[in-house]
């Protein structure tokens, strides 16, 4: 019987361990930030450790990072965590994507834009997130900071393999639908559970006919689906993305390798399931998880249960209202799931010439300097302010509310981030996750429009 991508990943990175035991696995990549690394590196010094590799361990700054004057950095406990950092790389001779540097920016689109991330490497952060590298064939999953402290000392980490789920997505997306979209919509129909226990490998025509930016919006939010791995075979794609990076050398000695990173036509899935994109309407979602959203033109569900009856009592909705009658107060365009350049260049599409709604506030964050720097060589940045949006500094901002950028008490936020769960983006703050394109029109409009009766 043939092995599935995430089979012939893991396998070759398995250093002890039996088949259905907890196995060793060596790192391939370590990127850390500076909030789950401080006790992690403090536990070295204890120990009078080592850090095992650091040339395989990266660090940038993102979960704090304050987005309109970043080195005006007024809460300690944020200045406390990024200082840390700084001073943990330069001690342990980490290489650190510093405050203002080129390559700074959420820890998810450092590691693609600077070559970091490869097809068939292992890769951990402490970070949920970190599933977004899989979109590159690579065995990327969110670690905790004891796992962090294990790493940083060995390179090394106990796993307990998974078993493998197929999503086949089929279907042209229908214009003003996005990948964002497709997550949303699986999460939707599944739960936000259906991926426990699994390794998820998306596949179809559907993706294949995806850039790697969409690809990673799917990866990303494999979590959301309580899923550790989600992962997509390499493909011309993807090698054409990773080429000529900064840290990506020797690229053409690779491809020979990566090219055999696939599922064997002959191989077993765990569980199998199928999706048609045909049809697919742009999503929002209304409660506090993920799995509450609906499309466009479906009306929120009835209650259920005491989670529904309590995420509308938050939310301040009701069962057969619309995404249209929701009364929003903040845009929020950002976040590791939407904010690289192709997300801000559809988003701009929409805003050009106009201009936002007066009861709305839009704020606009690149994920990392590399992109702020691309959409204002672009002309971007003055698309958007000459739109009323605000042009940040790249950060976390607005997704977790860790930093200054916060959505104000019982606000109605439309967010390109990957979580609406209670105080996300602050206290009482109500979340909608959408695609960046549905949250560019809902900044003009002041509400939910229907996205694919306004893209061309």
């Amino acid at each position: 019987m043939g092995q599935t991508l995430f089979d012939k990943v893991w396998d070759k990175h398995v250093l002890h361990g039996n088949v259905g035991d907890p196995q060793l696995l060596y790192i391939d990549l370590h990127l850390i930030h500076e909030v789950t690394s401080p006790q992690a590196f403090e536990g070295l010094r204890l120990q009078k450790r080592k850090l095992r590799r650091p040339d395989l361990t990266f660090a940038t700054l993102d979960h704090n990072v304050p987005t309109i004057d970043i080195f005006n950095i007024k809460d300690e406990i944020a200045n406390k965590q990024i200082t840390t950092l700084q001073k943990n790389a330069q001690d342990f001779g980490v290489h650190i994507f510093d405050m203002g540097s080129d390559e700074q920016g959420i820890v998810h689109m450092v590691g693609p834009e600077t070559g970091l991330t490869q097809p068939g490497k292992t890769i951990v952060c402490g970070d949920s997130h970190t599933a977004t590298h899989g979109a590159f064939g690579a065995i990327a999953f969110g670690i905790g900071t004891s796992e962090v402290e294990h790493v940083f000392a060995t390179q090394t980490l106990w796993q307990t393999k998974p078993k493998n789920l197929k999503i086949d997505i089929s279907g042209k997306l229908p214009n003003g639908v996005y990948a964002k979209d497709i997550i949303l919509y699986l999460i939707n129909q599944y739960g936000v559970d259906f991926g426990t226990g699994y390794a998820l490998e998306f596949t179809g025509e559907t993706i294949k006919s995806l850039s790697m930016e969409a690809r990673m919006t799917i990866c990303n939010m494999a979590i959301e689906a309580g899923a550790k791995y989600g992962m997509m075979q390499p493909d011309e794609i993807t090698f054409e993305y990773v080429r000529g990076r900064q840290f990506a050398k020797n690229i053409d000695e690779m491809i020979p390798q990566w090219k055999q990173l696939y599922s064997d036509e002959d191989t077993y899935f765990d569980k199998i399931i199928n999706i048609d994109v045909t049809n697919l309407e742009p999503q929002v979602t209304w409660g506090t998880n993920p799995e509450m959203g609906v499309s466009f033109s479906t009306p929120f569900p009835a209650i259920k249960d005491s989670n529904d009856e309590r995420a509308y009592q938050y939310m301040g909705l009701k069962p057969g209202q619309k995404a249209e009658d929701i009364e929003l107060g903040y845009v929020f365009l950002g976040s590791c799931t939407n904010a690289r350049i192709s997300d801000l260049i559809e988003a701009s599409h929409i805003v050009k010439g106009k201009h936002v709604h007066p009861n709305i506030t839009a704020i606009v964050v690149p994920g990392s300097r590399t992109v702020k720097k691309e959409a204002e060589s672009m002309g971007l940045d003055k698309i958007f302010k000459d739109a009323g949006f605000e042009w940040r500094e790249p950060g976390c901002s607005m997704c977790l509310g860790m930093n200054p950028d916060q959505v104000p008490e019982g606000v109605h936020c439309a967010s390109t981030s990957n979580r609406n769960f209670e105080g996300r983006q602050g206290k009482g703050a109500r979340t909608h996750l959408v695609s960046p394109a549905m949250a560019a029109a809902a900044a003009i409009n002041g509400k939910f429009v229907d996205v694919r009766k306004v893209v061309i």
